[in-house]
């Protein structure tokens, strides 16, 4: 029987955050981490025992086949027990004030690339039973306001894993998904500053539209940050996900996740759309 040791796990967007902390989740657990990372000083500063860090952007073709040809030619022979796509990207503003190049470029980043890193991966999952483990969100299931392209693609993200758990099902290839809520993150710190940006250079008359409601985002953003759950109790549940022997079809991470998940699948649009409302009122200035 293959120990944990003798097996492969592929990790994109690792160099901070969920994806860092879950890099040295598996790590621990004994398996062999190839994560996923851009810079070199991110490399440095991830690599260590059963840490192998690869470059990947997962929207450069070239590197995804990189990827792929390290895996197939493994010096041990190891199998690739998952792929974790956890890279991700966050930029809200309302869709008057997204730019279309900012719309492609999160469904590249958070949906696509996903798909790519998957297609190149497939064959070794079908050589050794493996796993696909996509990192969607609790904006997966319900679109926050100014979430509309970020929320979107891990929409498409939910839909493209649940046909694929339906494809790959008959031939021993599982198919997870993992969706957190509030998780103390590097990448929630970059959206609060892209949407803090977009709030500076609005117009008077944008302002006068969104300015408030973009403010309340910003300020909600903030406050789930602050209290949000650390990244490496988020990856202990990832690392559960990827290596249970009989793993569930989702998980959810934090209280948040799990409340809004529920009140998705039972409330009715209208009522969902007050609820939603309500928790963000507190959050807008007092001046809006």
């Amino acid at each position: 029987m293959t120990t944990s040791h003798e097996e492969l796990v592929v990790i994109s967007g690792a160099s901070t955050g969920m994806g860092a902390a879950t890099a040295g989740e598996l790590a621990r657990r004994g398996y062999h981490v190839l994560a996923g990372v851009r810079r070199e000083s991110d490399a440095d500063a991830l690599r260590g025992p059963h840490v192998e860090p690869v470059f990947l952007d997962i929207s450069d073709p070239a590197q995804i086949e990189a990827l792929a040809h390290r895996v197939g030619t493994d010096p041990l022979g190891r199998p690739l027990r998952a792929v974790v796509n956890n890279a991700g990207i966050a930029v809200n503003a309302p869709l008057e004030l997204l730019s279309m190049d900012e719309w492609r470029w999160q469904f590249e980043v958070n949906f696509f690339g996903h798909v790519a890193v998957t297609k190149a991966l497939l064959p070794a999952l079908h050589a050794s039973s493996g796993r696909v483990v996509n990192i969607s969100s609790v904006g997966g299931k319900v679109a926050l306001p100014t979430y509309g392209a970020y929320a979107g693609a891990k929409f498409a993200l939910e839909a493209m894993s649940d046909a694929l758990r339906r494809e790959l099902a008959p031939h021993g290839v599982q198919v997870v998904v993992v969706e957190p809520g509030g998780v103390r993150t590097e990448m929630t710190g970059r959206g609060i500053e892209r949407a803090t940006g977009t709030l500076t250079a609005m117009s008077p008359a944008e302002r006068g539209r969104y300015g408030g409601l973009l403010q309340a985002i910003i300020n909600q953003a903030t406050a789930f940050t602050e209290s949000g759950l650390p990244a490496e109790k988020a990856a202990r549940i990832i690392a559960d996900a990827t290596t249970t022997r009989r793993p569930r079809t989702r998980y959810t991470i934090g209280r948040d996740a799990a409340v809004l998940t529920r009140l998705a699948r039972l409330l009715p649009d209208r009522a969902l759309d007050r609820v939603m409302a309500a928790s963000l009122r507190p959050h807008f200035p007092r001046t809006a």
